[in-house]
C-alpha cells in the first residue's frame, strides 16, 4: 500500500476526485491517510471526515515566518509515514527545505499545459495567446514554481465563445478524471 497525504486549502473537489477513485479501488494501491489543511474552514476538511479519513488543521496565521510554518507541517505529516504528497489545492507557496524533504514524492496538478503558463491567471493567458487547446497537468514538485517534470497531462480544445470563467470549469472537469489516474500510475509504479 503506498501511503498517501493530501494537502488542501479550501474546497476540496480534487481531494474528492481522489476519495471516490480510492473507493472505487482504482489509486493502484494507494490509500489516503490523512488530509492536513492550513485553513480551518476548507471544506475538503469535511469532505475527508465524512471518508473516515483523519483529518488536521494547521494555521500558517500562527507562525512568524514561512519556515517554521512549514518545519511544523512536516512534522505533521511525517507522523503518517507518508510515501506520496499529493497537493490539492494546497495555496502556500513551500519553502526549499519542505520541497526537498519530499523530494520525488510531491505532486501538484496545475491548470495549464506546462511549461506554459505557470503561475496564475492560466485560462486568461491562454486565452488572450490564442491558443487552440489547454488543460491540466500533473507535475513532480521542485523548487521552483510549476516546473518540475510532468507526470500527465489531459486537453481540452477552447472554445470560440470561452471565457476565463467556462475555460477554468471546463478544465477543473478535466483535472477531477487526470488526478487520480496521475496517482494511480504513481502507486502502480512505486508499490510499497
Amino acid at each position: 500500500m503506498t501511503r498517501i497525504v493530501v494537502l488542501i486549502s479550501g474546497h476540496g473537489s480534487n481531494l474528492q476526485a481522489l476519495i471516490d477513485a480510492q473507493q472505487r479501488d482504482e489509486l493502484g494501491g494507494g490509500q489516503i491517510v490523512a488530509v492536513l489543511s492550513n485553513r480551518a474552514e476548507a471544506y475538503g476538511l469535511k469532505r475527508a471526515q465524512q471518508a473516515n479519513i483523519p483529518t488536521e488543521h494547521l494555521s500558517h496565521r500562527d507562525f512568524a515566518e514561512r519556515e517554521a510554518f512549514d518545519a511544523a507541517l512536516m512534522s505533521r505529516i511525517d507522523n503518517y509515514q507518508p510515501d506520496l504528497i499529493v497537493l490539492a489545492g494546497f495555496m502556500r507557496i513551500l519553502t526549499p527545505a519542505f520541497v526537498q524533504h519530499y523530494a520525488g514524492k510531491m505532486v501538484n496538478i496545475h491548470p495549464s499545459l506546462l511549461p506554459k503558463y505557470p503561475g496564475m491567471h492560466t485560462h486568461a493567458r491562454a486565452i488572450e495567446a490564442g491558443d487552440q487547446e489547454h488543460g491540466a497537468s500533473v507535475h513532480f514538485v521542485t523548487e521552483g514554481v510549476d516546473e518540475g517534470p510532468v507526470i500527465l497531462q489531459g486537453r481540452i480544445p477552447i472554445l470560440a465563445d470561452d471565457t476565463p470563467d467556462t475555460l477554468q470549469q471546463r478544465v477543473h472537469a478535466l483535472e477531477h478524471q487526470l488526478y487520480p489516474r496521475a496517482v494511480r500510475m504513481i502507486c502502480e509504479q512505486h508499490p510499497t
